[in-house]
């Protein structure tokens, strides 16, 4: 039995979770698959103990996360605590590790950190009325792109160009005690470039759908592998680096205007796209680098960057 062992929360029963599956017996590691539903600790004694449906948590070598179910402000506070704490108490380590996720999570959070970096990123308004929403559709020039603040895989993402529509979409999240989050449409839409992060290595996919400006393949996007931009990859590696993440994907929205702009990035990234247009298997290099960085106990070191880029 490997010595290497990884605890899987949130990947399921699906396409990705086989795929790590299969690459961990390939490279002689155990894995492992919970929810985070089971997730459960008590103290006994002063002694905090952590487990899930597979067992404790210190059984393992290195934790990934994977999709967070939906779930009360409790339950998901819960589960964040937990990981805090098993990243606190260093009893394993933990990819990514919570406050990288929290920030990945939130895309107002992201978008500020990316702009203080000095990097292009779309015009964006966020506000918590309907009010002040209508006012920054009016200053974003009428053509606006209403996403959630959290979510992802382009669900429940709309372009807006008529004011009455925006009207309505804005009185609904205001009803809902939601966020509207409220982006300038950067055209010409249907086209983005996804650089996937995992640790050093950085592959760039090129996404497109002919039918509708998103370009996630749930919603008919197509890929295809391309040539890596040094600038690009310099970018996306050091965006990771200074939110905390060591696999991770950055989008980049081209048009013709001006450099490319950073419009989110995803800290529990898919790859069925990307793995369709390549033959190096990437749940491979997912567990490859999580053995180079912590298969040695004590020596798991920071992801070392190939350069840095002076935005």
């Amino acid at each position: 039995m490997s010595h290497f062992r990884i605890l899987c929360l949130g990947a399921g029963d699906g396409w990705h979770a086989q795929q790590l599956d299969e690459a961990s017996k390939q490279l002689d590691c155990q894995i492992e698959f919970s929810t985070y539903e089971s997730l459960r600790s008590s103290i006994v004694n002063d002694t905090p103990t952590f487990e899930c449906e597979v067992g404790r948590l210190d059984n393992f070598d290195v934790l990934l996360t994977r999709t967070m179910p939906a779930g009360s402000l409790e339950q998901v506070t819960f589960r964040l605590a937990i990981l805090h704490a098993v990243v606190q108490t260093g009893i394993i380590k933990v990819v990514n590790e919570p406050s990288a996720l929290e920030i990945a999570i939130d895309k107002f959070a992201t978008l500020q950190r990316i702009a203080a970096m000095g990097f292009p990123v779309p015009d964006t308004a966020v506000a918590q009325s309907r009010r002040d929403a209508m006012d920054a559709f009016h200053r974003l020039g009428g053509d606006c792109v209403v996403k959630p603040v959290f979510g992802g895989e382009g669900r429940g993402v709309m372009r807006i160009r008529d004011a009455e529509l925006a009207w309505t979409t804005f009185s609904t999240l205001e009803n809902l005690n939601a966020i509207c989050y409220v982006q300038r449409f950067v055209p010409p839409g249907g086209a983005d470039t996804r650089l996937l992060v995992i640790g050093d290595t950085v592959r760039a996919i090129r996404r497109t759908n002919t039918r509708e400006f998103r370009t996630n393949v749930s919603h008919g996007g197509r890929c295809e592998g391309i040539a890596l931009d040094d600038q690009q990859e310099q970018m996306a590696t050091r965006i990771c680096r200074e939110i905390g993440l060591r696999f991770a994907s950055v989008d980049l929205l081209h048009f013709d205007q001006g450099p490319p702009k950073v419009i989110e990035v995803n800290g529990i990234p898919g790859w069925k796209g990307a793995q369709s247009v390549t033959t190096d298997k990437i749940a491979a290099g997912i567990i490859t680098e999580l053995k180079r960085q912590f298969a040695s106990p004590g020596t798991p070191g920071p992801m070392s960057p190939k350069g840095s880029i002076k935005p």
